[in-house]
């Protein structure tokens, strides 16, 4: 519809007129302009800013709010016995929120949901315990003895179900894929056991010259990555005895060792104390994609499953090195590499860590004979209800002591 301009308008009979000027009132024109006309200035934008409605958000703004890390540890449980080695691997937390320690020649089960402790076996007196895993289950626990031998315990009947030997180096290190169950040793082998045949030792793979002490299987079973005291990581593939990848850009031995869960072609492995770097490495090219040098030598690697963030533990440091933190653990963000907190630490090197199955509290220990639990992560809201099934009663509040033997 158009609206006739003055002169059109003065052929109009009254009654004509004031129906176009009312109409005109209502579309808020005035009778004798044009709508449409060329050389009119535009409208000030102080009067309509076109960007205010356009870019107006539909909702309401959510703002983030910061989650509070506390800094010291929320339960801290006395350990005496723990063996001063960084080559070893004592601790371990389970599916089913057991927290398995080696101390001296026992190992000793804390319940988390119950706080009880159970001493669940001892070697004999002419050997030692250098490893232990749980599997996936959290029903069987692997135990690497400095004899040689790998063994398979029931963790509810707290009886040995087997006893796999055949060799004479220290078992160090050890991760479980399925049924299959990798144990690195100091001769630089890793052997590979089906634990359910009688000739458990399926394959072994030959990469390192040295001590094996850093091991994980991803998560898909299809590549293990291990780290040895020849400061080298190798990523095996499942099929091969050949490492499908070799990275020696490491300068010290290469203990700590985490496939990220949230990304799988993401290993991350982390140096000894002259060399303090984390390297990330994407397992599909082959190459480096980031680096951090911490300041201080790193002991273990473990990756949050809530958060795009990984946690580092720590040990001693060099002259020179730069920062002084030392037998701590540092929160990283990825892929930034910011660092989002140092939490407190240990009087001396922390030597092993372990993440709960709820995916909140890490657990770690040191020579100073204590066991401290570190709250670094919190569930978010939407997999709470998921993880109460695996929450840690008690873990949260003032610290609390107890004696673990």
């Amino acid at each position: 519809m158009s609206i006739p301009s003055q002169t059109s308008a003065c052929h109009l009979d009254a009654s004509s007129l004031a129906y176009q000027e009312e109409l005109a009132k209502a579309y808020g024109v005035e009778i004798n302009k044009r709508i449409l006309a060329f050389n009119v200035e535009a409208p000030s934008s102080e009067k309509h800013d076109v960007r205010a409605t356009w870019n107006r958000p539909l909702k309401p703004a959510y703002h983030k709010t910061k989650r509070r890390i506390p800094l010291e540890p929320v339960r801290v449980l006395d350990a005496p016995g723990m063996v001063d080695d960084y080559y070893l691997n004592l601790l371990h937390w389970s599916s089913q929120n057991v927290l398995a320690v080696a101390l001296d020649k026992t190992i000793f089960m804390w319940h988390a949901d119950s706080g009880d402790v159970v001493e669940f076996c001892n070697t004999s007196d002419t050997d030692s315990i250098a490893s232990l895993q749980f599997d996936a289950s959290g029903d069987i626990l692997a135990i690497g003895t400095h004899s040689g031998e790998t063994q398979i315990w029931n963790v509810e009947k707290r009886s040995k179900i087997r006893t796999m030997k055949g060799r004479l180096s220290r078992v160090g290190v050890l991760s479980w894929d399925k049924h299959i169950l990798s144990a690195g040793a100091r001769d630089g082998s890793i052997w590979n056991h089906d634990v359910r045949v009688q000739n458990h030792k399926v394959s072994e793979f030959l990469g390192h010259s040295e001590d094996v002490c850093g091991l994980q299987w991803r998560l898909d079973g299809q590549l293990l990555a291990s780290g040895g005291n020849d400061n080298l990581v190798n990523i095996w593939d499942a099929r091969s005895s050949i490492p499908k990848i070799t990275k020696s850009n490491h300068m010290a031995a290469v203990k700590a060792v985490a496939w990220c869960p949230w990304q799988l072609n993401l290993l991350a492995t982390g140096g000894g104390t002259y060399d303090r770097m984390i390297h990330f490495w994407n397992s599909t090219t082959s190459s480096k994609s980031a680096s951090i040098d911490t300041g201080s030598q790193v002991t273990s690697i473990i990756w949050s499953r809530q958060y795009k963030e990984l946690l580092s533990s720590h040990g001693n440091t060099t002259n020179g090195a730069h920062g002084s933190l030392r037998n701590h653990l540092t929160l990283w963000n990825y892929p930034s590499l910011n660092k989002v907190a140092d939490l407190g630490g240990h009087e001396s090197r922390i030597l092993h860590t372990a993440l709960s199955p709820d995916g909140e509290t890490v657990a770690s220990t040191a020579p100073d004979e204590h066991l401290k639990f570190w709250k670094a992560w919190e569930a978010k809201p939407k997999t709470k209800a998921k993880a109460a099934a695996a929450s840690l009663p008690g873990i949260t509040g003032d610290v609390q002591k107890m004696n673990i033997r």
